[in-house]
């Protein structure tokens, strides 16, 4: 059904301005939700996903426009208006053309029984968690979605992917604190409601009755959950082609802007990756290489940011990106080897479990404010001593992770949900020799 309705669009297309380039997705699938608060279910709900994309370029210029409704009509609406948006807009000199005929590196990482998942399993999850919580409050959500998407143009590209993903992100809480646990997989079965639980209370009694602590620069350990930040940040606004072109990035490709320790991917093609294996473009999503042992490899581009750079696409077009350029979605930062924990080699400093409110205040030195939550603790000795309030931290993600800066990167990686759509990170935790603390978070 949904490559049928690609069709359609294209001939729709083709019918009403033959000389334009067209392209069509089609998304179809379902996101399902199951919330938890004061650890009782209180909410399920369930959202069909289905959404008609189309861009099209014509007389030179660009526009795009999307439905939710299928109709002969409906459809014969989103071409018509589509055409009159592009001879409203300006000449668009960086098009990049469509995605030529590709094949795709399999259909993507699905699993029936999350397609199917009914409120039922996902609640055994959330039973999991908070049982394993030992009594504490909990909250949070389990999600299940299942995306098909259907890609065609008026180049002869047409492809079809699924994905399904399953989401669990769940605090406990004591009378003074929280603690976090949170995970992403292909398949629900995956996701161990009772570690995650665990884990969260755990976190949480360690974290009771903080102290405050005075801002300043310490040594950190971020665990998982931290991490997977930074490295956000340092793609979507560093290794991001429009970004460069632009000036508005750190990256200088060849250089050692990172510790040798440092080493990231970004690879949709892992078996346990989310999200289908076709970008917005059409263009299948390969593994690109980001930084290896510190230097500075490559850029993600999508199709206009390639033909300005003599270039190709590296799959990494999303909607919307002709105004903030091509995203990577599946980050993956290669763990250290085996060896001591991380707080082992902890003199004095502080333990971090999360980061969160962040924002970029310059992205050319990628200086990034934000505050701590779910746990922070003083460490003497690479032994917790005490737990510490949450504080605000003003930090150059560049600098945290430059050359001499990295004392340590974890052995095990975790699997982190994405900011953004089905995304996820991979990643350990990791020791720094430096984080600049600017405040308390009530400051």
């Amino acid at each position: 059904m949904s490559a049928e309705l690609a069709g359609l669009v294209l001939d729709l297309v083709a019918k009403a301005a033959p000389d334009a380039e067209a392209e069509v997705t089609v998304v179809r699938g379902e996101l399902a939700l199951t919330r938890f608060a004061g650890s009782a279910i209180h909410q399920n709900v369930a959202e069909d996903i289905g959404k008609v994309r189309l861009r099209l370029h014509t007389e030179g210029r660009t526009a795009s426009s999307a439905t939710t409704l299928t109709s002969l009509d409906a459809l014969e609406a989103l071409v018509e208006r589509t055409i009159g948006a592009a001879r409203l807009r300006p000449e668009d000199a960086g098009w990049g053309g469509l995605t030529p005929p590709s094949p795709l590196s399999g259909e993507g990482n699905y699993d029936p029984a999350t397609a199917a998942a009914d409120p039922g399993a996902r609640a055994a999850v959330v039973r999991a968690f908070v049982d394993a919580a030992g009594g504490l409050e909990t909250a949070g959500y389990c999600r299940t979605s299942e995306t098909i998407t259907v890609y065609a143009n008026s180049a002869g590209q047409s492809v079809t992917a699924r994905a399904t993903a399953a989401i669990t992100d769940g605090i406990a809480r004591t009378c003074s604190s929280d603690g976090v646990a949170r995970s992403a997989a292909v398949r629900l079965g995956d996701l161990d409601g009772a570690a995650l639980g665990e884990h969260a209370a755990a976190r949480a009694r360690l974290a009771a009755d903080p102290v405050p602590l005075a801002p300043g620069r310490y040594p950190v350990v971020l665990e998982a959950s931290a991490v997977a930040d930074l490295v956000g940040f340092s793609a979507w606004y560093g290794f991001n082609a429009r970004a460069v072109a632009e000036g508005r990035s750190f990256v200088e490709l060849g250089h050692e802007q990172f510790d040798p320790a440092i080493t990231l991917h970004d690879d949709p093609l892992r078996p346990d990756a989310l999200g289908v294996p076709v970008d917005a473009e059409g263009a299948p999503k390969r593994p690109l290489p980001l930084v290896l042992g510190g230097i500075s490899t490559s850029l993600t581009h999508d199709r206009r940011t390639a033909r300005q750079a003599g270039a190709e696409s590296t799959g990494h077009a999303v909607p919307g990106g002709e105004r903030f350029g091509a995203l990577a979605g599946h980050l993956c930062l290669r763990p250290g080897p085996e060896g001591p924990d991380l707080l082992a080699g902890l003199d004095r400093g502080l333990l971090v479990s999360d980061l969160w409110y962040t924002r970029v205040l310059d992205p050319r030195t990628l200086v990034v404010t934000g505050l701590t939550r779910n746990g922070v603790w003083w460490v003497e000795d690479g032994r917790i001593v005490r737990p510490v309030r949450n504080l605000r931290f003003t930090q150059s993600y560049l600098d945290a992770l430059a050359p001499g800066s990295v004392q340590a990167v974890g052995a095990r990686a975790e699997s982190i949900p994405g900011t953004y759509g089905e995304g996820r990170t991979s990643t350990p935790g990791v020791r720094l020799a430096s984080w600049n603390f600017t405040g308390g978070a009530a400051d």
